[in-house]
């Protein structure tokens, strides 16, 4: 085969081609950074230069022998060991292309690898290119005339084992693969065939092609390129479904590929015309719009300067008034100083008769704070001295700093390891309730106390169980809940040692304190 493509691209592709990183495509291969190796090649000189596998085919073998023959291009000759079926990588590849790729990020089409027969084949190309140092790469993809590779890049060059006078050098060259739409859109699905084995290879590449062109918009930007490539494609379908021989079909197949190839092409360069058009139409609209605005500003100057105009008039008038109203307004300021000393002086009598009213008030609201205060002091120790008298029925009463703490036996729960009440202590907990109820001037902490006896983590769960019980049944009795505080410190504070039966009794506990509600600090704080 003597078959070669080279490719002009734009200095725009070519700016994100520079330092190409040989990724695989996102049916198989991660995206991870790769480079080969490019070679410039002695005149008249063979190199054999060998190929390996990347990640999605790493047995993948390989081995060109590249030649420079003056002004008749670089003769390379390559074979592949093992090709599988292109399909087998996703049903949108249907061929391999061999690549050249020069330092400076150009890309050349060095024809395809066809393969044919058994699951596996030896495939050889024969070609040449212009370029004189290059990298080899084999790509699969979705036809033989595409003009950039695709990101499923199968086979890269190593440095060659006797490079003789070959200069061999790493560089870095971006690839950013097929940028087609018909490759990024989820919805598009692969080329359908019940039986890939059965339908020939570029049968699929056409398909694919026209499918490659509608996606690029030859439908719309192309529409005569794309009917021809159409209907050449359902000139090699038909010769499929008639069983015509397979060089017909491969020919009529090829001749599709090639429309639309052109379709595809052609619909990018109109869609680039068609968009600088629209790109001049603005910048045209934007020059009438600032023709116009400048017409605009024009009229807006000239509005300005009769206005200057007829200021100045304006202005004369009002100095010759202003000449006229000096005198009166030396006058007025006298007459304002004047006014404004009398002010000040009323004001700071005011001043002064505001702070004396503000005084007496402060001393008498003062004294009437003190009166309530005493009054309020003694009301609230004879009602604690009831209170404590009343609190003494329910069990052990005792003042403290804080104020008066009630002591609640063991026996109101119904085993000395259970957080339920006793039907006993439950209605003999309604009254103590209502008596809480009652004294709104008292904030409740609630303290449940064990033994030492048992596990640290199951004693605190059940003083804070218990707790919570009591704290519910004093709020279903309508007691304020902001009112309450209830907590469980397990064996913490022991009031008796825990070595004796009567200890440990005296230390389950539950302890209920009465703070009145003008005590600062912590509810908690003892």
């Amino acid at each position: 085969m003597n078959h070669r493509s080279p490719l002009r691209i734009s200095s725009s592709i070519f700016a994100a081609l520079l330092a190409f990183t040989l990724t695989a495509s996102a049916l198989a291969q991660s995206d991870v950074q790769r480079q080969t190796v490019a070679i410039t090649y002695p005149l008249d000189q063979s190199v054999t230069v060998k190929f390996r596998g990347t990640t999605r085919l790493p047995r993948l073998k390989g081995e060109a022998k590249v030649r420079r023959q003056g002004r008749r291009g670089t003769r390379v000759e390559l074979s592949v060991e093992n090709l599988p079926r292109a399909m087998e990588l996703g049903g949108i590849y249907t061929t391999y292309v061999l690549w050249a790729v020069s330092p400076e990020g150009r890309v050349d089409n060095l024809g395809e690898i066809k393969r044919s027969g058994s699951m596996f084949v030896d495939s050889k190309l024969d070609v040449t290119t212009p370029l004189q140092t290059f990298a080899l790469i084999v790509t699969a993809e979705p036809h033989f005339l595409v003009r950039v590779p695709s990101r499923m890049v199968v086979l890269e060059n190593l440095p060659p084992l006797r490079p003789g006078d070959a200069e061999v050098a790493t560089v870095n060259v971006r690839y950013i693969g097929n940028t087609s739409d018909y490759f990024r859109d989820a919805r598009v699905p692969d080329v359908a065939d019940p039986d890939y084995l059965k339908t020939p290879t570029t049968l699929l590449g056409a398909r694919q092609a026209i499918l490659l062109a509608r996606y690029a918009g030859a439908e719309r930007d192309a529409p005569q390129e794309f009917k021809e490539a159409q209907a050449q494609l359902d000139l090699a379908e038909n010769a499929w479904r008639l069983k015509q021989s397979e060089a017909e079909i491969d020919a009529a197949a090829r001749q599709a590929i090639s429309l639309g190839a052109r379709a595809e092409e052609m619909a990018e360069v109109r869609k680039a015309a068609r968009a600088r058009r629209e790109e001049i139409a603005e910048r045209d609209r934007a020059v009438r719009e600032a023709e116009d605005n400048a017409a605009t500003a024009n009229q807006q100057i000239a509005d300005m300067k009769a206005a200057l105009d007829r200021e100045q008039r304006a202005r004369e008038l009002a100095e010759r008034d202003a000449a006229n109203t000096s005198q009166q307004l030396r006058d007025a300021r006298s007459e304002i100083a004047r006014l404004r000393e009398e002010l000040a002086q009323t004001r700071a009598e005011g001043e002064e008769a505001k702070i004396k009213l503000a005084r007496l008030e402060g001393e008498r609201s003062a004294e009437q704070a003190r009166v309530q205060a005493a009054r309020d002091a003694e009301q609230q120790k004879a009602n604690a001295a009831s209170l404590k008298q009343t609190l003494a029925s329910f069990g052990t009463v005792r003042e403290t700093s804080r104020g008066l703490v009630l002591t609640l036996p063991e026996s109101i729960w119904t085993d000395g390891r259970a957080s339920s009440l006793s039907p006993a202590a439950s209605a003999k907990l309604e009254p103590l309730a209502a008596l809480l109820a009652n004294n709104p001037d008292y904030r409740i902490v609630i303290e449940a106390y064990t033994d030492n006896r048992g596990n640290a983590d199951a004693l605190q769960q059940l003083t804070q169980d218990r707790a919570r019980i009591l704290a519910e049944q004093f709020m279903s009795a309508g007691v304020d809940s902001a009112r309450i505080e209830a907590s469980g410190l397990g064996s913490a504070r022991p009031v008796a040692s825990n070595t004796r039966n009567t200890g440990r009794l005296r230390n389950r506990r539950i302890e209920i304190t009465l703070v009145p509600a003008g005590t600062p600090g912590s509810l908690s704080s003892n």
